[in-house]
């Protein structure tokens, strides 16, 4: 890796040395099992393919300046990933099981752990497949759990700037009390096609709305959805919404700074109400949204005019990324430095 220039790292695909499989079968998962190979075989039948039992997680791994590598609140990934095989009948991966996975495919890829310096970190790509063959309309007898790591450069190649997002009522992006509280990937596809033309008109991405009534605001695509009023962090609650990992993290910090954490149903109208709006997640931490358009009603909703993040937003993004490098105190027991 000597010759890696991992500051120019994009947010994709590059193999790495091993990834980690287990194998769930004869109702029990099996030991680790370690593989070179990215590919793998399944069956023509198998519910992953035809009735979307599949799930997935995303965390990360960082190097901080002190030399050691720190994934992010594994713990939460595994009960989210859990949540999902509750959701669609697959058998529950062990908390342990989960990161001792995590532990052991971070140490075989060690190599490909970005530098400090670099921006740059490790992702961790969780997965569980129903692999049995089937044709009726019913739960596999047989599954595959597996993670594969792979570098990834830093969310923001133009740095930490806001970019404009837009309201469109005729898509949605999962059914109230379907799957949208849980990491499948149906999720992920039924939002590509709005994704992609919000993208053909200089969007980031959809803000969508609560699929029952268009009253209240949901989550933007692959992202949860704050706003900031005043001292207040205030982010929706509704029975459709991933809860987010990073926005889990975010209102823990800003309660620890002193602000009131507001988690509740948000009307679309509030939104004029706000000082500073943001995605967050995984991949950015934080986004910061510029404007927010709502194409059908006609309004535009403004939250920076000069093209830089709003001061509660960037310190909210500093405090964390410096908790997951190491670089500050990490009070609330979120990060694990791996061996």
């Amino acid at each position: 890796m000597e010759n890696m220039n991992w500051s120019d790292l994009s947010f994709g695909y590059m193999k790495t040395d091993y990834n980690v499989r287990c194998y769930y079968r004869d109702g029990q998962w099996g030991e680790l099992e370690i593989c070179s190979s990215d590919i793998v075989n399944i069956h023509m039948a198998a519910t992953c393919l035809h009735y979307g039992q599949e799930s997935f997680e995303g965390l990360k791994v960082f190097k901080g300046k002190d030399g050691k590598a720190r994934v992010f609140r594994m713990d939460e990934n595994a009960k989210r990933m859990q949540s999902s095989s509750r959701g669609i009948r697959m058998p529950e991966l062990p908390v342990e099981k989960f990161e001792e996975a995590v532990r052991t495919v971070v140490k075989l890829n060690k190599r490909f752990i970005p530098p400090y310096e670099s921006g740059a970190s490790l992702y961790v790509r969780p997965l569980m497949l129903g692999l049995g063959a089937q044709v009726g309309v019913k739960p596999a007898t047989e599954y595959l759990f597996m993670i594969f790591v792979t570098p990834v450069g830093p969310y923001f190649k133009g740095g930490f700037k806001p970019s404009d997002v837009c309201i469109m009522r005729e898509y949605d992006r999962a059914a109230p009390c379907g799957t949208g509280t849980i990491k499948v990937g149906g999720n992920y596809a039924a939002s590509l096609v709005a994704g992609e033309r919000a993208h053909s008109q200089g969007y980031a991405a959809v803000l969508y709305l609560d699929p029952r009534e268009k009253k209240y605001l949901d989550e933007c695509g692959p992202a949860n959805f704050f706003a900031i009023r005043g001292n207040s962090y205030i982010t929706p609650q509704s029975n459709s919404i991933l809860p987010s990992i990073t926005n889990k993290s975010l209102m823990q910090l800003a309660e620890s700074m002193g602000m009131t954490v507001e988690r509740r149903p948000v009307p679309v109208e509030e939104l004029a109400t706000f000082d500073e709006a943001a995605e967050c997640g995984t991949a950015a931490v934080i986004a910061p949204i510029g404007r927010i358009d709502d194409l059908d009603e006609n309004k535009s909703y403004v939250f920076s005019a000069d093209g830089k993040p709003g001061p509660v937003c960037e310190k909210l993004y500093t405090r964390l990324r410096a908790i997951q490098y190491g670089d500050e105190p990490d009070t609330f027991g979120w990060v694990t430095v791996l061996d």
